[in-house]
């Protein structure tokens, strides 16, 4: 495949730029098409709400209010009478509030969990739609990090955030009420520091933005460091990068705990700030209140000033509380915009209103094909051949001549620009791809093992494959007495891209996990590019066993192992430059020819051949 450096780093570039979305602290939009997820389960939030009031309602009634009664029909009168009743009422209703609590705080999480899981689904199900462009110009790490941890930050969001938010306001709003009731002067005064709350909870909003932002700039390019030097630690060790690539991330690591610190200093200038206004509000109620209780005011008892000093006490709990929240709301309403983002995204390749699903003959051909990866750097010019059932055709070229593109087209990982890709006849864009797919096998240079077992590396879960066909395909390609060495044969452990494999062992598997589906097509990548010499003879009968039968497309550089193919296509910048069998190729003197004595020179040296000039 060819290099298409602009556009991949264009679309790189705004990867990273989605990175650094912070958004808005409650986005209504965004909120409209998160609650989607959250409706199924909405009787969970309708029963948290009911649990929410009530447990707010006690809250009130037992912290607040209850203590001016005590303190003045009780303790100020010295009436113990009815005293332990009233504790006992207050110990039921804490009882009470802690069992709504509870209730709440279960249903909230149980309601947030699966809207998480069902986007989490949603997303995933998406990435799988997406075209083969779309993964091949997106990082991976931008692509788990939508899936993971902005998917948690909306999980917190949901869990810590909505429900308890409507808490802090009612709190706020009831201890308010309860405030004016008792008493609108102390009310007044406890309110004194409130223009001054409201200047620090601004003031730390408009800060902890900025220093968010850079948190999640620098979080971001970490990963990305990370994730790039643990895939290649070999490369690293191997060219002795491990004291620059240590001062590079000790460099990128003392950035990210300086952002974070200064993250800190927002907290710690606002925390602090909540806590002292709270307290000069406590002190003015101590001066005014007691000044106007000592002053027989009959408006401002003991009780009352008691009751105060404890709701002035709760009163600025959740404003502090709402000022964390404003964070996770942030850090949840950047993560839906990136979520909805990949989501709108539409790289798919369309598909027919009737896709036609049918057994294939087998039968390949291009007709008149033009393709670029972008815009017209045409990596395929005019390109049309044919392939009949059971024949085996060759691709030979140098690097970057389209002999992989060709392959990416029939098998309709992207769609052509001109022309037509045809098998049986039928445009490969009028089949069902679930249907056409697992009718051609496919071997590539570069094999992808998954975690999990060998058998099931081999089997893939295809549907129809039982654990007899995975044992014979292994056969065939002569990869059954390495499996059985293994513990645990086919059911052995194979770890993560099979790092215990040699890079022949997994072409191997390879070959038995495109043979194991019997397909119709058959086509080989430089299936043999990191098998060794000894090996490649070995497994030459396993070829022919493989191809016998079956339409066979083969792009190889070896041209040993194409020799035997019914047709080569010689393939020069993008176009059809010679065919013919190896006889007749090497006969023109031509590309092929050339590229023959390239690989054959000490076989030229001691017999040279002769060509027709």
């Amino acid at each position: 495949m060819p290099d298409e450096p602009l556009l991949a780093w264009n679309v790189i570039l705004s990867s990273m730029n989605e990175e650094t979305i912070t958004g808005k602290a409650y986005d209504t939009r965004l909120m409209k098409r998160l609650m989607r997820y959250v409706y199924p389960y909405r009787k969970y939030l309708v029963i948290s709400l009911v649990s929410l009031l009530l447990f707010t309602g006690i809250e009130l009634t037992a912290s607040v209010y209850l203590y001016k009664i005590v303190v003045d029909n009780y303790i100020t009168n010295r009436i113990q009478e009815g005293l332990g009743v009233l504790a006992l009422i207050y110990a039921l209703l804490l009882m009470a509030g802690l069992g709504f609590q509870y209730i709440e705080f279960y249903l909230v999480n149980l309601m947030s969990q699966r809207a998480m899981y069902d986007l989490r689904l949603h997303l995933f199900r998406h990435l799988e739609s997406m075209s083969l462009s779309f993964f091949n110009h997106r990082p991976v790490g931008f692509l788990l990090t939508r899936i993971s941890s902005d998917i948690e930050a909306l999980d917190s969001m949901f869990a810590n955030c909505i429900v308890f938010t409507f808490n802090d306001v009612l709190m706020i709003a009831g201890l308010l009420g309860i405030m004016l009731y008792l008493s609108p002067a102390l009310t007044g005064v406890a309110l004194a520091v409130l223009p001054l709350m409201v200047w620090a909870s601004f003031t730390f909003q408009k800060h902890v933005r900025a220093s968010y932002r850079e948190v999640r700039r620098l979080l971001s390019r970490m990963n990305g460091f990370l994730q790039e030097n643990i895939s290649g630690m070999e490369t690293v060790q191997l060219f002795g990068r491990q004291k620059r690539n240590f001062e590079q991330f000790a460099e990128i690591n003392r950035q990210y705990k300086d952002a974070n610190f200064r993250s800190v200093v927002n907290f710690a200038f606002f925390l602090p700030t909540v806590d002292f206004l709270g307290a000069l509000a406590i002190a003015l109620l101590l001066w005014y209140g007691g000044g106007r209780m000592l002053a027989q005011d009959t408006a401002v008892t003991f009780g009352t000033l008691v009751a105060f000093l404890k709701a002035s006490q709760q009163f600025f709990q959740p404003i502090r509380d709402l000022a964390d929240k404003f964070n996770i709301m942030q850090t949840a309403m950047a993560a839906a915009e990136r979520i909805f983002k990949l989501l709108d995204t539409r790289e798919c390749l369309p598909v027919p209103a009737t896709p036609i699903r049918k057994t294939i003959e087998g039968t390949i051909e291009f007709r008149n094909v033009w393709f670029a990866y972008a815009g017209e750097e045409w990596v395929l010019k005019d390109v049309s051949f044919r392939v009949e059932p059971g024949r085996r055709m060759a691709l030979v070229g140098a690097t970057g001549s389209g002999k992989s593109t060709i392959i990416n087209l029939l098998f309709r990982f992207y769609d052509v620009q001109r022309g037509e890709v045809l098998v049986d006849g039928i445009n490969v864009q009028d089949y069902d791809p679930a249907s056409l797919r697992p009718q051609m096998g496919l071997v590539l240079q570069d094999v992808f093992l998954f975690s999990g077992t060998i058998a099931d590396n081999i089997g893939l879960g295809r549907p129809g494959i039982q654990e007899e066909d995975i044992r014979e395909a292994a056969r065939i390609v002569q990869i059954d007495r390495f499996i059985e060495r293994i513990p645990g044969g086919y059911q052995g452990e194979v770890k993560e891209r099979g790092a215990t494999f040699s890079a022949g062992q997994k072409q191997l598997l390879s070959f038995a996990r495109a043979l194991v589906a019997n397909p119709r097509i058959l086509v080989l990548d430089e299936a043999t590019s990191s098998v060794d010499t000894e090996t490649e003879h070995l497994i030459q009968a396993a070829l022919e066993k493989m191809m016998a039968g079956r339409t066979c497309l083969v792009v190889a550089h070896r041209l040993s192992t194409i020799q035997q193919s019914d047709e080569i296509l010689v393939l020069h910048q993008g176009q059809i430059r010679e065919r013919g069998t190896h006889a007749q190729l090497l006969a023109q003197g031509g590309i092929y020819y050339r590229l023959y004595q390239l690989q054959y020179k000490d076989q030229f040296m001691a017999e040279p051949i002769e060509a027709a000039s």
